[in-house]
């Protein structure tokens, strides 16, 4: 997991090439205008959701990991919390493969991050992680999908 600004994504293009595609989709994109949804980049290598819903509280946040994708969540509109464990540290999980995902809803995370707008979160595979903890009736956040 990596944690810092927006603005200093660039310097973490060496891990993974893609990353450069997302430097320039920000540079050229404002995130409080973007329509929410979908919007691909480089195919099913690389998209951006666009989210805006209700916050969860702490406890009804959900535990995920992802074993072919990078997140790169920023929150837009309001801070969030993430809850993070590494994966190797999770009990076993059903794995939805077309999905990419598992949700481990009743195991709590070990630690939290708050991010404030403005700044990212990059998940990558070995990390597990629960987002969407806010207060917000209506939380704003993109969520760049990266191939690992």
């Amino acid at each position: 997991m990596i944690i810092d600004k927006i603005e200093n994504l660039d310097k973490y293009i060496s891990l993974n090439p893609l990353f450069a595609d997302v430097v320039k989709f920000l540079e050229s994109n404002d995130l409080n205008t973007l329509e929410e949804g979908k919007h691909e980049i480089k195919g099913a290598d690389l998209f951006v959701n666009v989210q805006a819903n209700p916050g969860k509280r702490l406890q009804d946040a959900v535990l995920e990991f992802h074993k072919k994708m990078i997140d790169i969540q920023i929150p837009v509109s309001d801070s969030e919390t993430f809850g993070y464990t590494p994966v190797d540290e999770l009990p076993e999980a059903e794995f939805n493969e077309q999905k990419d995902i598992a949700k481990l809803p009743d195991v709590e995370p070990q630690t939290y991050v708050t991010l404030n707008p403005g700044q990212m979160a990059i998940f990558f595979p070995q990390d597990g992680h629960a987002p969407c903890i806010s207060e917000s009736d209506c939380l704003r956040k993109v969520i760049f999908k990266i191939q690992a």
